[in-house]
């Protein structure tokens, strides 16, 4: 059973920052491309970055550059996104997720990814 299970976040003062962590299962982690996305409320899911396990290439969405940084622990099955400067537009849930067959350039697509976390809450607050 292929699971994603994030957890890191909470509730930051704008400026702050948070590392949020995805620990993979259930599906041979190396093959895969992981990306990060968020869902603010009343708004369209959108991505924020992706990276391959394979050969560690990322990709960011323009709004976040230089923010966000993702990286990724193929011994441990685990992928992160850390998160500086947080902004008040930040807030939102944070879902990772996985596919195959994707370069990363194309990875901030939703409806390319086949499985999704749960989602965790990101709160910035002013």
């Amino acid at each position: 059973e292929v699971q994603l299970v994030e957890s890191g976040g909470g509730l930051v003062q704008a400026g702050g920052s948070l590392r949020l962590s995805c620990a993979a299962s259930g599906f041979t982690f190396v093959d895969y491309v992981m990306g990060w996305f968020r869902q603010a409320p009343g708004k369209e899911r959108e991505g924020v970055s992706v990276i391959s396990s394979s050969d560690g290439s990322t990709y960011y969405a323009d709004s976040v550059k230089g923010r966000f940084t993702i990286s990724i622990d193929n011994a441990k099955n685990t992928v992160f996104l850390q998160i500086n400067s947080l902004k008040l537009e930040d807030t939102a849930v944070y879902y990772c997720a996985a596919t195959t067959g994707l370069s990363v350039e194309y990875g901030l697509t939703p409806h390319e990814y086949e499985y999704w976390g749960q989602g965790t809450q990101v709160t910035v607050s002013s």
